[in-house]
């Protein structure tokens, strides 16, 4: 092929300067569209001297929802988009801005949220400054009774609702006044079957440097008025914060209560999974075991029912809604309150017998752990306890089936192939994703930095997790990475947070004392694996020797999910009476109790 003709250099020169003129030209119609800057989308927040005249350091959140079934602050887990900011020494009338950089969840920025109509609201969220006892200060809420729900906390403050067009591709620039002041709990009040008691503890008091506060609520066996000569075994329920009766206990039919009961059955019957949170705290879960507040009251009111003392701990933290009823670098010495306060308290103001035999333990889920573990450091001081679907006793299988000791990520399965694999945090009973790790560590984050948040996962950790150099939780891993931190799981094990490697350490010393009072339950498909721990704790108490453990474990299966446990509560009260009345002195025995 002959080569084409060879262009006069004058002709070369004019045609590289005619494409240079219109690569200029390019360049300048595109320089407007370069230099306009993004629509911007922020919320403008503050609050009138005449609701709060000081200055304020907290947390300053906007909440986002779809519907308005509920203001958007109660929609925070099922429903509402939220988005946060710290807050430092706010002064009425001062803005605080949330805006395309402030961290979001599920959406991970303002400009994230599609364009349309929501109903939005403001919360501030209030710290206190503590000045602690091990020469740190922090900031952190200060429990106002609520058991740590900001949303709901006395004192914090928030805005109306307001249905408002938003469009980030529009722009929004929205002022929102905190308007409001959340009131007081309202504590219900005594009755002849419950009694509440609220302490201040001097040991956490004196830990905190501030007062601190613990509780417990009781209820009473038929027939306690009448019998004044009677002492009672007593049942100490471990949980979430409430202020409800033991077990549900009410007096009241309630015919939504049941109706949601069967629903919920009828639900997990058909293998679906209600998303809704249960409006009832003392439900089990259990498909065969729906049982309401009213019908425990009436098997509690039968003339042959078990007569003992039942009993609900309060003590909430600047961390969480409970301490997990242990002692821990970050919330203070608890479990010393709990053993040499309140319980000597409750003894001595109610006619317990202060035995061992005469002391039991029960819980779920978080109230699962701390049940567990009080046995397990207290062996010969309680009875026996009989857990359902405890958090991780074993932490080779923490949250999601993480093994803290080798793991290298929280986030991801390592699997050793090209295809990275999420590790969920939490599913549903028939196996579906509800969050991964990685969205709750978002979550975390946005609700409160330095391990504040106050939600599950950070209520385990700040318990086994050290102090840092700034007086906040070294966190287990890197909320925005997902990257391990083995000094801290080392820390965790080294303090016995680990009960199964607890156990194991401590066998020859403490095995006398457990055996015959460990007694565990679980559903298979539990919702945040905490199946997994369990099975590694059957392995070692099933071949314990010198002495055999000799307690028992229960699997709920197929499709039994977090809060399935085997009985009802009031056949789970006779179980337990059962145990007390053979572990009783003769002298001692059900006779002294049972009229």
């Amino acid at each position: 092929m002959p080569f084409p003709p060879r262009r006069p250099p004058y002709l070369r020169r004019f045609l590289s300067l005619l494409v240079a003129f219109q690569a200029a030209l390019g360049l300048v119609a595109a320089l407007p569209a370069l230099a306009q800057p993004a629509h911007a989308a922020s919320f403008e927040i503050a609050f009138p001297p005449t609701l709060l005249a000081e200055p304020v350091t907290g947390r300053m959140f906007v909440f986002i929802a779809k519907t308005n079934r509920a203001e958007p602050r109660h929609q925070l887990f099922n429903g509402s988009a939220v988005f946060a900011v710290n807050v430092t020494a706010q002064q009425p009338g001062a803005t605080a801005i949330i805006d395309q950089s402030t961290p979001g969840f599920p959406p991970a920025s303002l400009k994230d949220i599609p364009a349309g109509d929501y109903h939005v609201q403001a919360l501030l969220n209030i710290y206190t400054e503590f000045h602690r006892a091990d020469g740190h200060v922090i900031w952190a809420h200060m429990d106002q009774w609520e058991g740590q729900d900001f949303t709901r906390s006395p004192g914090n403050l928030i805005s109306e609702t307001r249905k408002l067009h938003l469009d980030p591709a529009q722009g929004y620039q929205i002022k929102l006044d905190l308007a409001k002041k959340i009131p007081a709990i309202e504590m219900p009040a005594d009755t002849p079957w419950v009694k509440r008691i609220k302490l201040e503890s001097p040991l956490l008091s004196r830990f905190w440097g501030r007062p601190i506060f613990i509780g417990a609520t009781v209820l009473l066996p038929k027939g306690y008025d009448e019998h004044p000569g009677v002492r009672y075994p007593a049942m100490y329920l471990q949980g979430h914060f409430s202020l409800d009766a033991p077990f549900g206990f009410s007096t009241k039919f309630d015919p939504a209560e049941k109706s949601w009961a069967r629903e919920k059955e009828q639900a997990r019957a058909a293998h679906l999974n209600l998303v809704e949170p249960p409006p009832y705290s003392h439900y089990n879960g259990a498909l065969e075991n729906v049982e309401t507040g009213y019908e425990f009251y009436q098997a509690w009111n039968e003339d042959r029912f078990p007569r003992m003392i039942a009993v609900t701990f309060q003590h909430p933290t600047p961390y969480y809604d409970d301490s997990y009823a242990v002692n821990s670098d970050n919330e203070g010495p608890y479990g010393d309150a709990i053993m040499t306060e309140l319980i000597p308290y409750l003894e001595s103001h109610f006619r317990m017998i202060p035995k061992p035999w005469a002391r039991t333990l029960t819980g779920g889920s978080t109230g699962g752990w701390e049940s567990f573990a009080l046995q397990v450091y207290h062996p010969d001081f309680f009875g026996g306890v009989w857990t359902f679907y405890p958090d991780p006793v074993d932490l080779r299988r923490y949250n999601g089936g993480i093994d803290i000791y080798t793991d290298e990520n929280a986030f991801t399965i390592p699997r050793g192939s090209w295809l990275e694999e999420e590790r969920l945090a939490s599913r549903t009973i028939d196996g579906q994703t509800r969050l991964t790790v990685r969205q709750m560590s978002r979550l975390q984050n946005v609700i409160g930095d330095k391990e504040r948040s106050t939600i599950w996962l950070n209520d385990y950790e700040v318990v086994i997790n050290p102090v840092g150099p700034d007086g906040y939780p070294v966190p287990l891993w890197d909320k925005a990475t997902g990257k391990m931190n083995r000094d801290v799981a080392r820390y965790a094990r080294e303090h016995g947070f680990d009960l199964r490697e607890y156990l194991a350490r401590n066998w020859q010393r403490i095995g006398r004392d457990l055996a015959g009072k460990l007694h565990l339950s679980c559903g298979e498909s539990d919702g945040n694996f905490l199946n997994l721990a369990l099975y590694l704790l059957q392995d070692f108490l099933e071949n314990s020797t010198a002495p055999y453990y000799n307690g028992s474990f229960e699997f709920g299966r197929p499709l039994k999910g977090h809060g399935w446990q085997p009985t009802t509560s009031a056949e789970l009260v006779r179980k337990i009476a059962a145990a007390v009345t053979q572990n009783a002195p003769k002298d001692e025995g059900a006779d002294k109790w049972r009229y």
